[in-house]
């Protein structure tokens, strides 16, 4: 499916998405300009090609937090004994594994990864990184840092702008 371009309309249709991705098709040719129909064959296709990778309701911790108990998050930086291939993958495999990982990130020029963790509390974290951090011989450095307040958090992707004209043509189905 790598064999198509994206048009005004696709990018309405994945910017209006970002948004609100529980938006009926209805609504959704609404917002982009299109008919249901074209709304729905267009996100059909997007998914197909992956480029929507997956629909999911973002939660307020905070929120969610002051109704279960405590909640933590940290920004976790690691660094391997080693950064051969097969080090870095393996310890890839085993955070993205954990499931209070939320982002894993391989990155260069400092650490070798970037983990955002979400627990409910310290004793969970310590836990966490027995499992992650202890237990792999690999692991050299880890540096912790534990979020006091959210600011932001925003998983939307830059989209170029698309002109509004462009976005209410009903192209024909591809």
């Amino acid at each position: 499916m790598n064999d198509f371009s994206i048009d005004a309309t696709d990018l309405a249709l994945l910017d209006a998405l970002q948004n609100d991705a529980s938006l009926s098709w209805q609504a959704l040719g609404q917002r982009c300009g299109v008919s249901a129909p074209t709304a729905l064959r267009r996100v059909r296709r997007l998914q197909a090609a992956g480029l929507i990778e997956r629909q999911v309701a973002i939660l307020q911790p905070d929120r969610l937090a002051a109704r279960l108990g405590q909640g933590l998050v940290a920004i976790v930086e690691v660094t391997l004994e080693r950064q051969h291939a097969q080090a870095l993958d393996a310890f890839e495999q085993q955070a993205c594994a954990e499931p209070a990982v939320q982002q894993c990130y391989r990155v260069s020029a400092g650490p070798d990864f970037v983990l955002v963790v979400a627990v409910p509390d310290m004793a969970a974290y310590h836990a966490l990184s027995e499992r992650l951090f202890c237990t792999a011989l690999q692991v050299r450095q880890v540096k912790a840092y534990f979020s006091v307040r959210r600011a932001k958090a925003d998983l939307r992707l830059p989209l170029p702008r698309h002109s509004a004209t462009a976005a209410t043509a009903d192209p024909a189905p591809h």
